[in-house]
């Protein structure tokens, strides 16, 4: 900065001292090691979340539920989400202690989810009765708590990146995070599928679950707690002054934190845009998770009785399929994903949900289980899409103060479409002719809308050319 002069005759005048103009920080580039510890728990908390996903709906079936009343138990999970992730990124923001800002939420979730994840595929072995009232109210409650404590689990993972990642290595963290979650996924969905292979019963008495999908709830209770210790021991967060001075926020100033609806009202606008995305693209995964083993088990296995062996291999072969979806995720993150420049995530966007979309019709008129691996590799690259280019979209547009907050109301935009289609499947499924294939229909469509709904969506990267 340039001083002005001061002349002999002035010297009774103080001399002007210069304004140091104010140090804009930004967040360090951080080390791969500590990059793959604040990613790798997501493992643990994906085995969990993939065993509800793809064995949810084999379990309520088995112990006596009515198909077409399957909508009811899939409300559960998205509404404890839409509650829980909310509040914990609201005091979570404010959280300072010992264990750091997020990681305390992990110390409480970790323990509570593998004791729900030992419990729920355990419905229908307590003497209740097949179909019973008791048994479908506990497995009810039990799916509703294994998601409330699976997603005091999730969100740590997902702000952690938000408060601790720059810009050049955001892309890199989402795609390893989704990359570990997909293999978590890997693991979780084959165990009933290689336990079945050596000899480990894979039927069981009406009303009851296999000891093989038992067993891969067991295991996902042991890998979450190890992985989240894993991550809770290895991952240092910034002190409040560190946060503050890489984020550039104003700590002199008291400012009152805003409530969840003030915060709302104030989002940015791309918050608003992404959503609508969301909404078009949650709406069809919810079946994918709700109809498939049964959508399976009618094309190949020509059944829809439960208690049949042809039923429980469908069951197993959409493990199988799974674990496909879940490589393919993490190969597209690695090669693909993890490369995206800033301007080209939109592009990568839609690619990836009309991949989706291409799966999902495949599925209705495939009758071939072998054939049935290539639209679960083109819905692996979508799930790697949606769970990593709609974070990176909106924290581009977040500045540091109220991440938790904001990544938890966003939450919103996964679960109430999550909702949505199951109140809907009341009225879809009858419309279909009760046929669960029909429904991927549905959901490919609802793709389609998501891919073309990804042109709303305001980048900040818009404006700048192509590298």
């Amino acid at each position: 900065m340039k001083v002005s002069s001061i002349s002999n005759t002035s010297q009774a005048h103080p001399v002007a001292t210069p304004v140091k103009p104010k140090v804009t920080h930004h967040l360090p580039s951080l080390k791969l090691s500590t990059i793959f510890a604040m990613t790798f728990g997501f493992f643990g908390v994906n085995m969990a979340f993939s065993l509800q996903q793809s064995q949810l709906g084999r379990i309520f079936q088995t112990i006596g539920t009515d198909p077409n009343k399957l909508g009811f138990f899939f409300i559960l999970p998205p509404l404890a989400g839409m509650v829980i992730q909310p509040l914990i990124g609201k005091y979570s923001d404010k959280t300072w202690n010992r264990f750091g800002r997020r990681m305390p939420y992990l110390l409480i979730g970790a323990p509570a989810a593998a004791i729900v994840l030992v419990l729920l595929p355990n419905a229908g072995s307590f003497g209740f009765g097949y179909g019973s009232a008791a048994a479908l109210w506990f497995a009810a409650v039990a799916t509703l708590f294994m998601d409330l404590t699976s997603n005091v689990c999730m969100q740590p993972f997902k702000m952690v990146i938000g408060d601790m990642v720059n810009e050049d290595q955001k892309d890199l963290a989402w795609s390893w995070q989704q990359s570990f979650s997909n293999l978590g996924g890997v693991v979780a969905t084959m165990v009933p599928f290689i336990l079945a292979a050596f000899g480990i019963a894979n039927v069981a008495p009406k009303g009851e679950v296999p000891l093989t999908v038992k067993i891969a709830f067991y295991l996902a209770a042991i890998v979450l707690l190890a992985t989240s210790i894993v991550t809770i021991i290895k991952v240092h967060e910034y002190d409040p002054a560190t946060y503050a001075d890489y984020h550039n926020l104003d700590t002199t100033k008291k400012v009152k934190q805003p409530s969840l609806w003030q915060l709302l009202k104030t989002a940015p606008k791309v918050f608003w845009e992404i959503s609508v995305v969301q909404f078009f693209t949650w709406f069809a995964i919810l079946y994918s998770w709700t109809y498939a083993t049964g959508a399976i088990s009618l094309n190949v296995w020509n059944t829809s009785n439960s208690a049949s062996a042809g039923y429980q291999a469908a069951g197993n072969w959409f493990g199988v399929l799974t674990c496909i979806q879940s490589i393919a995720a993490v190969v597209w993150g690695l090669l693909v994903q993890a490369h995206t420049k800033p301007s080209h995530r939109k592009f990568w966007y839609q690619v990836g949900l009309l991949a989706g979309a291409a799966g999902f019709f495949g599925i209705f008129f495939i009758h071939n289980k072998w054939l049935l691996i290539i639209p679960f590799i083109l819905i692996g690259i979508t799930y790697l899409t949606m769970n990593t280019q709609p974070f990176t979209l909106l924290t581009e547009a977040l500045n540091g103060e109220n991440e938790g907050s904001y990544l938890g109301l966003f939450n919103c935009s996964i679960c109430l479409p999550q909702i949505c289609a199951s109140v809907a499947s009341f009225w879809i499924f009858p419309w279909v002719g009760h046929s669960m294939p029909a429904m991927f229909l549905v959901g490919g469509g609802s793709l389609i809308l998501a891919a073309l709904s990804v042109h709303l969506i305001h980048s900040k990267f818009d404006d700048q050319p192509a590298a």
